[in-house]
């Protein structure tokens, strides 16, 4: 007897939306439950890094911004607009690695359809995500920047990084039943990428300092994309169509990931409550 064949990931995503909601709203609020402060925890801490990069890097070590590499700007605003997208990729691949492992219950659930569980992740990492997406432009309110129609571009880099962390989670996830040290390996390269991402340095600054070739990788890092669009949506005015190459291929990367990453999960899927 053939197996059915599996459904698109799209479909099944449209099809399941009420489940994954309800999970995804249910794992968020269990994610620090049997502490006081609650689901607070998962807002102090990422402000309490940007304080911190804030003050080593303006207060400390004098790092400055500028507006299209002219006008000054408060090293604050560049620096958030930089760090919130980078928050929010890097919630949802670490969370995502892991997901299996944390719902291995539903997993050996005959009837249960895994192929969601990565996705209840990544939707769970957008309800911090909105808030620091707030918080950024009330910061920028403070300081005198007034949102125009450039921001809406956060909606369209938001969702280019949900759709990228969603194809790492399907890879990593599967991946991590049966090789564990990959939350590690996640775990070293998301500090590694933060650094690599000109997120607490501007790429403009060291052009004369770096070789060609360490540059250009720099730029194919598809966080660039992001970053850099996030600061252009809210600093340099600039629409993401007037960088075409940037943006086909910041696409064409993410595809290709999800791709891979569907394909692994679902060919791995079968022995996942074996292995759990």
């Amino acid at each position: 007897m053939m197996k059915p064949k599996s459904k698109n990931i799209v479909l099944e995503m449209i099809e399941n939306r009420t489940l994954i909601k309800s999970l995804a709203k249910n794992d968020f609020k269990t994610k620090f439950a049997g502490s006081y402060l609650g689901t607070i925890w998962a807002f102090v801490n990422p402000v309490i890094t940007v304080l911190i990069y804030w003050f080593v890097f303006e207060k400390a070590i004098g790092a400055t911004a500028r507006i299209r590499g002219e006008l000054p700007l408060p090293y604050v605003l560049w620096l958030v607009a930089g760090l919130v997208p980078w928050f929010f990729f890097s919630d949802c691949v670490n969370a995502g690695t892991a997901v299996l492992t944390e719902y291995n219950y539903l997993v050996k659930k005959v009837m249960f359809n895994i192929d969601i569980l990565p996705v209840v992740k990544v939707f769970s990492s957008i309800f911090v995500h909105v808030f620091f997406v707030v918080f950024m432009l009330a910061l920028f309110l403070v300081y005198g920047y007034f949102p125009d129609l450039y921001v809406l571009q956060v909606i369209y880099y938001s969702f280019g990084v949900l759709i990228l962390a969603l194809g790492l989670s399907y890879l990593t996830s599967a991946v991590s039943v049966f090789f564990p040290d990959t939350k590690q390996i996640v775990n070293i390269a998301l500090q590694v990428g933060i650094w690599a991402t000109p997120i607490m340095w501007n790429i403009d600054d060291m052009r004369e300092k770096i070789p060609d070739g360490a540059m250009a990788l720099l730029t194919w890092n598809p966080l660039y994309y992001i970053v850099f669009g996030y600061r252009e949506a809210l600093i340099d005015k600039v629409w993401f169509w007037e960088h075409p190459g940037m943006t086909v291929y910041f696409w064409c990367f993410t595809a290709l990931v999800c791709v891979l990453g569907v394909t692994v999960f679902r060919r791995l899927k079968i022995h996942f409550a074996d292995v759990l």
